[in-house]
């Protein structure tokens, strides 16, 4: 029985990977936050689940804290803007 066509028509040469379709411009705002899973923790000297913290909320956004899920060691931050764009009036 034969085989079935590769995607695309020919073979894929072996040790090369299929190109990837190109990235969609259509919605920008799909890569805007990104949370980290797996962080590296200098005290557990390995790649460890990170939990992600609130540490300070700013007018420009909020600052949170990557913390090892092991031992509580601080492993990154991250700032994420503000969505309103804009401060309060007083």
């Amino acid at each position: 029985m034969p085989m079935p066509p590769f995607p695309g028509g020919s073979r894929p040469t072996p040790g090369m990977r299929p190109r990837r379709p190109p990235v969609s411009q259509e919605d920008p705002k799909q890569f805007e936050s990104l949370r980290a899973s797996l962080l590296f923790c200098p005290k557990c000297q390995t790649a460890t689940p990170a939990r992600e913290r609130l540490l300070l909320v700013l007018p420009t956004g909020n600052l949170y804290e990557y913390v090892c899920a092991q031992c509580g060691t601080s492993t990154g931050s991250k700032t994420e803007q503000a969505q309103g764009g804009g401060l309060l009036a007083p």
